[in-house]
């Protein structure tokens, strides 16, 4: 694994435009008036990067490191919006709408009191990003070698489903206890301003309680959001390619299928905000509530309660479900990951049903 990210440093376009080739070997760099000495009529020609194995170790260990960056830099990146969110969510006699409750913010807090839960956010979702990308791709390629090459293409939609809820099940797990802090350094004034302030607190006034309380709610809130997440990325992927793009994805440049990626990202993040809001507001409150459970939550808030704040949060999950894919396969373009193109029929499959 560190190999590969060794490799694509060496190979970065971002290095000097100076620096010299560098052999294989370790052996001295070479300059280009010279490359004719190595080999009598051969030009020296740039090794091809070693692509990493498919559904190997290293392969699903890569895969948690772009899950990493992906939701890591993405979720801190919007930290600032995320906080009016969940305010809004929880106090909207106090903060009336999305823009009154950054001017509110700014002049309680100032410009400051917008990056509020940046470190558990951080942290919290690179965990979650490493289980939820990284597990995906397991549960994946097990899935499908369980119910075979034909029912794995038959059934794929039901596939990414499955495969989805389950690594977000372990992702919530790793996220649960940050995503915990960061709501009560958001939402309840005076509390803490650090996650080195809000952690030792909640341990000493809830005991670990504190910090799962909210696993169940945010289990219903992430495990529907990661199903429609990756399920409707898969399907628009696949249905982008074959009704938009006007060549196929081999016949693409890696550009232009990381627009495409961006392009199904942002789709799939605005059904995304949607399915899960309901949750997303009762885990805000819920934090916020000490000794209240979600039903007790839920009920107080009502129908209607449970949908403050979903135009923010289909402006931020739309948004950062597309960083996150772009992200992803990014990192997947510059680390040699395999990126297997969209589903095709198996041969087996064609002749039982007579397609060609």
């Amino acid at each position: 694994m560190f190999t590969a990210l060794l490799d694509a440093a060496r190979n970065s376009p971002f290095r000097t435009p100076f620096t010299r080739v560098q052999c294989d070997d370790g052996s001295a760099p070479v300059a280009a008036d010279t490359e004719k000495a190595v080999v009598s009529g051969r030009s020296i020609q740039a090794a091809a990067t070693r692509e990493v194995e498919f559904g190997s170790n290293e392969f699903f260990g890569l895969c948690a490191v772009g899950g990493i960056l992906s939701c890591g830099i993405t979720h801190t990146a919007v930290v600032p919006l995320d906080l009016v969110k969940c305010r809004l969510q929880v106090d909207q006699a106090k903060y009336k709408n999305l823009f009154h409750g950054f001017k509110v913010t700014v002049a309680e807090e100032g410009a400051r009191g917008l990056a509020k839960g940046w470190a558990p956010t951080f942290f919290g979702y690179s965990a979650q990003g490493a289980f939820k990308f990284g597990l995906y791709e397991v549960f994946k390629i097990q899935y499908a070698n369980m119910i075979g090459e034909e029912n794995a293409y038959l059934y794929r939609t039901w596939l990414y489903l499955g495969a989805s809820a389950s690594a977000e099940f372990f992702a919530d797990i790793a996220l649960s206890p940050l995503e915990a802090a960061k709501v009560k350094i958001q939402t309840m004034p005076g509390y803490a301003n650090t996650m080195r302030q809000a952690v030792p607190k909640m341990l000493g006034e809830e005991g670990i309680t504190a910090f799962y309380k909210g696993l169940v709610p945010l289990w219903c809130r992430q495990i529907p959001y990661t199903m429609m997440k990756f399920a409707c990325f898969e399907k628009t992927v696949e249905l982008l390619y074959k009704h938009v793009v006007p060549k196929p994805r081999d016949q693409c440049t890696k550009g232009e299928q990381l627009v495409v990626t961006f392009a199904a990202g942002y789709i799939a993040g605005v059904f995304c905000a949607v399915v899960s809001h309901p949750a997303d507001v009762v885990v805000s409150k819920l934090n916020q509530a000490k000794g209240s459970s979600a039903i007790d939550v839920a009920k107080k808030l009502g129908f209607m309660g449970m949908w403050n704040g979903l135009t923010p949060r289909i402006i931020m999950i739309g948004t950062l479900t597309a960083l996150q894919w772009f992200i992803y396969d990014g990192v997947k373009v510059a680390l040699s990951i395999p990126r297997p193109p969209p589903p095709e029929m198996p041969e087996s499959l064609k002749k039982k049903l007579n397609v060609e």
